[in-house]
């Protein structure tokens, strides 16, 4: 059924369940109408109909947030499951080196989105968080992600403005192409810097039976002299997650 703009009531779902946030997990109906422009009838009759089904749950004040169905559906068939459960142990190994960060990133849109990190008290300042993302031109996982994707996916970030988090952000076309460029000829993105001053972002790629880049294997470390030394921890365990899915060895 659609609206009598022509807009299907899927469509009206998503633009609801769009409008939560990992600052804002719970909303009221009347929050939930402003942000999706959805009239309040129409906006109160949709969640009711999403509660009944258990894909939204309301709180004991009334306000709404996500269900735990929606979660059981997501994870039985989340493609990055078996991703996340083959890296898991690798993923640790890198953590109890690094005793900061450590993320599992995949290409969403123009965007990596983090499915999996590792992280500790006292760690250093990281702006990335489970389901959330980070634009590709500024982040390790992102540039590896990026400098493995297609042409078209280059051609698409590159005509776009690129925003500068730091003075290190490459933000210009020129600049992203020249670091692109050392991403493959080292076979990791070290991005010293990019997203915050104080913090390290070092990224390797994980490649799937064909060889090719699936995800990326990062971690996030305080941006201090000697920190590139677990370069070489990263990349081995991003080898190692790539062999278990019946990767190439090499890359």
């Amino acid at each position: 059924m659609k609206s009598q703009n022509g807009e299907s009531v899927l469509a009206r779902a998503v633009r609801i369940f769009e409008a939560f946030t990992p600052e804002e997990p719970a909303l009221t109906v009347s929050e939930i109408s402003r942000r999706t422009g959805l009239h309040m009838a129409t906006a109160s009759r949709l969640v009711a109909e999403l509660v009944s089904h258990g894909f939204l749950a309301r709180d004991a004040d009334r306000r709404v947030r996500i269900g735990m169905r929606m979660w059981e559906l997501v994870t039985r068939a989340s493609p990055a499951l078996s991703l996340r459960d083959t890296a898991m142990p690798f993923m640790e190994g890198v953590h109890d080196v690094v005793g900061h960060h450590v993320q599992l990133g995949v290409l969403d849109g123009d965007d990596v989105l983090f499915v999996e990190r590792l992280s500790a008290p006292g760690a250093v300042i990281n702006y990335t968080r489970i389901a959330g993302r980070l634009p590709l031109h500024a982040s390790s996982s992102g540039l590896v992600l990026l400098a493995h994707g297609s042409a078209d996916l280059r051609d698409r970030v590159l005509a776009e403005p690129l925003h500068r988090y730091t003075e290190a952000t490459p933000a210009t076309a020129p600049q992203l192409r020249a670091v692109l460029a050392d991403v493959r000829q080292q076979g990791y993105a070290c991005c010293p810097g990019y997203v915050h001053p104080d913090a390290l972002g070092i990224a390797a790629p994980v490649r799937n039976s064909r060889g090719k880049v699936l995800a990326t294997l990062s971690v996030i470390v305080p941006n201090e002299t000697g920190a590139t030394s677990v370069v070489p921890v990263v990349r081995t365990a991003a080898r190692g997650i790539s062999r278990a899915l019946g990767a190439p060895t090499s890359g």
